[in-house]
């Protein structure tokens, strides 16, 4: 028997704790939907079988659930427990409210607040406007790889380019699993966006959907704002007036941060 070193043991330790979360943004990536055992596989590249006794062990600790009918997995009431627990420094999403409202009402569409985790972005609060045919793209909790949603693609076009070209690699291999993009038509979106003012992405998701997103301003974009609405009601002259309104209340979102933000001397 081959005795294995403390680094080999420190490695593989953290080889599962990355396995697990992966696992568990897998499932989210989904939202209410749920995935089956098949479907996690494919997207982790994980082996059915390992996969299975992951996703089991995640379901005793309450991590996951998993449906007695159907046998898809939904995320499980621990996660919902220790979220309640988490307490951001500004909770952004409850500061948005009257933001999204207003773009809704303005646009007649819908509105999307972004928030950036690590390589992804997470849809964090929706508003939606009156226009009877909605773009229903997002559901709150739903994550995607920056570049994919107009949202993640707006933190991308105002991170320095050295970082974004960072993020795009990384998340190359993830494109093609939950998009119609490559990484190069990520990276071109990125350079048009730059160039305008505003990220633009035409049905990368779903067919007939287009959105424009902006990022809140400052030098480390954590959050944007996106409209998304049918591809239709989105041509260029439009798309520049609903870009001209969303820089606008992303400047006012971020007023009313910093208006927030805790004193750090108390």
């Amino acid at each position: 028997m081959t005795a294995t070193t403390p680094n080999e043991r420190s490695r593989a330790g953290t080889q599962s704790i990355e396995r697990v979360v992966e696992l568990l943004r897998t499932v989210a990536s989904r939202g209410r939907n749920g995935m089956r055992l098949g479907d996690v596989a494919t997207a982790t590249g994980l082996p059915t079988s390992t996969c299975f006794r992951m996703l089991q062990r995640l379901e005793l600790e309450g991590l996951l659930e998993r449906h007695p009918v159907t046998r898809k997995y939904f995320l499980g009431p621990l996660l919902h427990e220790l979220g309640m627990l988490a307490y951001p420094r500004v909770q952004l999403a409850a500061h948005c409210e009257p933001v999204l409202a207003e773009l809704a009402h303005e646009t007649q569409d819908t509105v999307y607040l972004s928030e950036r985790r690590g390589l992804e972005a997470v849809c964090t609060a929706r508003a939606l406007g009156d226009y009877p045919i909605k773009a229903l793209t997002l559901d709150v909790g739903i994550r995607r790889p920056l570049g994919v949603g107009a949202g993640g693609l707006a933190i991308l076009c105002q991170l320095p380019p050295e970082e974004a070209q960072d993020v795009i690699d990384a998340n190359a291999w993830r494109y093609a699993k939950q998009s119609s993009l490559d990484a190069a038509q990520v990276m071109a979106a990125v350079a048009e966006g730059r160039a305008r003012g505003y990220a633009f992405l035409d049905s990368p998701v779903f067919a007939g959907t287009a959105a424009v997103g902006v990022a809140l301003p400052g030098p480390r974009p954590m959050a944007a704002l996106s409209v998304a609405a049918i591809s239709s009601r989105l041509d260029e002259a439009r798309r520049a007036e609903v870009g001209a309104a969303l820089q606008r209340q992303a400047r006012r979102l971020a007023r009313l941060l910093a208006a927030a933000e805790p004193d750090p001397a108390r």
